[in-house]
């Protein structure tokens, strides 16, 4: 297993390790940063270790997972971003799927955006994947927007845990 790290103007995305739990918890437990991912927001520090080992776990069998975004300048964990392989959320079938979620103190400063570019060049030039896709909640505005601004088309909607959900996808422009 040799998940890579990436580097953009501001950001490094390194692997998640297990030391980043306190990070994990602080960015899980804000009931804000779980508004639109089903309002439920971890209540231990076990529960982050757990959400850790699943990574990875990804990383073992996958050779992908989410990335650690973390401040050039300040070092400071920021949340996540990256691609996976992602089985459960489209029952219908699997998929390499763009994410990122950022503790609040740093939204709307471009670092998912910034994040999620990078993540897609790597799964394009490195992977050579042939499509990447990702969803939203339809009242997800900010998910929505970064979605749409790295360039992934609106290819329709489907219902997750009830509630409709955006889906996006993006076709590799080197192959």
């Amino acid at each position: 297993m040799n998940i890579t790290q990436l580097e953009t103007k501001r950001l490094i995305l390194r692997p998640i390790t297990e030391a980043d739990a306190q990070d994990f918890f602080e960015l899980d437990s804000n009931p804000e940063v779980h508004k639109f991912l089903g309002n439920n927001p971890v209540k231990t520090l076990k529960e982050s270790e757990n959400a850790i080992q699943h990574i990875l776990g990804q990383y073992k069998t996958n050779g992908i997972g989410r990335l650690a975004i973390i401040d050039k300048v300040t070092h400071e964990f920021i949340g996540w971003s990256g691609l996976k392989f992602e089985q459960n959320l489209r029952k219908e079938f699997d998929y390499y799927d763009i994410g990122y979620r950022l503790k609040e103190q740093f939204w709307g400063k471009g670092y998912a955006t910034e994040a999620a570019l990078a993540s897609l060049d790597y799964g394009f030039k490195d992977l050579q994947l042939k499509e990447i896709c990702g969803a939203a909640d339809i009242n997800h505005i900010a998910s929505n927007t970064i979605l749409k601004k790295i360039g992934m088309q609106h290819s329709g909607t489907f219902e997750y845990d009830s509630l409709p959900h955006n889906w996006y996808t993006i076709q590799n422009p080197y192959l």
